[in-house]
């Protein structure tokens, strides 16, 4: 499918994720991933950051007010809470959670897994996978749209998790 991956390789395209154990036959599959110069730990309290606010293009997904840059200090996600925020309006719902490592969620039709792996002493990979089980016509431009906003997502935890990491040496 068009504009399906970004950033990542053919291995982490190939894994298993949590959102593929809630969605059997996706119409949609879409892979986004970054290198962080910074500790697992500290990309993962990024993510779970995610539940805060968007942090893509908040003129857009967070209603013009900008999504937090210091860290919240916000307790583990849970299943069953929001797993997003637009404007301070709770969106979607955290549907499985393996600390540390995956947190994956439902947000405006899509299923969505982000994976925290640590490939070096101060290097991580994050990796965003997005399957959808409805809209085979809408899937291509869903993957376009999903496609900048991710991109712009993983930037901006990556910038986060570096700036925060390297205070804290």
């Amino acid at each position: 499918m068009i504009a399906d991956r970004w950033g990542v390789v053919d291995a982490e395209v190939a894994a298993h994720y949590g959102c593929d154990d809630l969605v059997l036959d996706p119409v949609l599959e879409a892979w986004r991933g970054v290198t962080v110069a910074a500790p697992a730990d500290v990309v993962w309290t990024w993510v779970g950051q995610v539940r805060a606010a968007p942090y893509s293009y908040d003129w857009v997904d967070n209603r013009g007010h900008r999504s937090p840059r210091t860290v919240l200090g916000l307790a583990a996600p849970e299943v069953g809470e929001s797993f997003t925020s637009s404007g301070g309006r709770p969106l979607g719902r955290v549907l499985a959670v393996e600390p540390g490592r995956e947190l994956t969620g439902t947000v405006m039709g899509g299923v969505l897994t982000y994976r925290v792996t640590e490939v070096g002493p101060r290097e991580t990979r994050l990796v965003l996978k997005v399957v959808m089980e409805r809209g085979r016509l809408l899937a291509p431009l869903v993957s376009v749209g999903d496609l900048v906003m991710a991109r712009r997502q993983l930037l901006t935890f990556k910038e986060l998790a570096e700036a925060s990491a390297d205070a804290g040496r």
